[in-house]
């Protein structure tokens, strides 16, 4: 049966495994439905034939990269890992590439279209604020298959989402600040202007004061950025504006606690006696903080997954829930006063296996 792999064609293979040529393109292209006795029986016949299907060539005559494209703000951000692993996890099962890109502000203006689409994958993980509604609307007009991460579509775009629940965990974190350890005068550090994310917690933030009859001082919500120096530099900055006027820090995410705790340290404050720290997302090392962080356990890694497989629902033409919301759990550490066992170096070393 062998040949020389350059002059065999998909009809070779289709005629000795004893199918059509468009059986075997479904399975060579998972556009379709292939019995696993059918695709074991093209893969063995492939391997007797020498057979490779040459990539360029089958790109233009299915108009596929095989490729998913995954859109976000930026790569500096320990929060990204998990995401991507379990985006990775799925891509990958379904053997499709990866390409990842990130999105500058200047970008996102109506008139730039986006770094992946059409010409370069075969469909996208759209990140947060990464894309304007205008270029979300563009893309739909191609019906480029989507999913968004961390953001809910605009009101006239029928794109599915995945995100986690942010309001309610954020309140009771606040209100166990309030109730737990007495603490009256909370700041609230803001992630990015128009993420959902920072939009929805700073809400739990002002139900969690509201509810407990606490005043809101808008003085004490501050930009953090999601991003450690970021919210490094403003609290540097909110304390050089005179004696400090708060007793806790929410601070948005867990990344904006790394600069926050820096930023306490240096200024000679305490973490809990002085100011309680909470965060949100549980990243990987949050129990190994100086204290240990309190914060909100998010299903990051999950959220990948979840997406990434509506994505591949959409393109084999399945069924899709149009709206995930992931519930999110509090985790109770140190940095808020709370009793606390620090992690032992084996946990440590276990907790560094994970990362990438």
């Amino acid at each position: 049966m062998t040949k020389k792999s350059s002059t065999i064609t998909i009809r070779d293979v289709a005629k000795y495994a004893g199918v059509s040529v468009a059986t075997v393109s479904r399975y060579m292209n998972h556009t379709g439905q292939v019995s696993q006795e059918v695709g074991e029986r093209i893969s063995q016949v492939m391997l007797d034939l020498n057979y490779t299907p040459h990539a360029v060539a089958r790109q233009l005559a299915t108009k596929r990269t095989h490729a998913v494209g995954l859109l976000i703000t930026t790569v500096m951000n320990d929060f990204f890992s998990p995401l991507v692993n379990g985006i990775f996890s799925v891509t990958t099962e379904d053997n499709y590439n990866l390409l990842v890109a990130v999105s500058k502000p200047e970008m996102r203006v109506q008139s730039v279209a986006s770094p992946v689409g059409p010409h370069n994958t075969d469909g996208a993980l759209i990140f947060a604020n990464s894309l304007t509604e205008e270029q979300l609307t563009e893309l739909c007009k191609a019906d480029f298959p989507m999913v968004l991460l961390y953001r809910n579509p605009p009101v006239n775009l029928k794109i599915p989402s995945v995100a986690v629940e942010n309001k309610l965990s954020s309140q009771k974190l606040v209100s166990h600040l309030i109730e737990a350890h007495g603490r009256k005068r909370i700041m609230y550090f803001r992630g990015p202007e128009n993420q959902e994310d920072s939009q929805w917690r700073e809400k739990g933030y002002r139900a969690a004061l509201a509810a407990h009859g606490l005043p809101i001082d808008e003085s004490l919500i501050v930009p953090g950025e999601f991003e450690h120096q970021a919210a490094y530099q403003a609290l540097r900055a909110h304390l050089t504006q005179g004696p400090r006027d708060f007793d806790a820090i929410f601070t948005g995410n867990d990344d904006s606690a790394v600069g926050i705790l820096t930023a306490l340290e240096e200024a000679g404050l305490r973490v809990p006696e002085d100011v309680a720290v909470v965060g949100f997302d549980d990243f990987r090392l949050a129990p190994f903080l100086n204290p240990p962080l309190t914060t909100v356990r998010a299903p990051t890694e999950q959220v990948g997954q979840i997406a990434a497989g509506q994505l591949s629902k959409i393109f084999q033409g399945l069924p899709i829930e149009q709206k995930v919301l992931l519930p999110t759990e509090m985790i109770l550490r140190r940095s808020c006063g709370c009793d606390y066992q620090t992690p032992s170096a084996m946990d440590y070393q276990k907790e560094l296996a994970r990362l990438p």
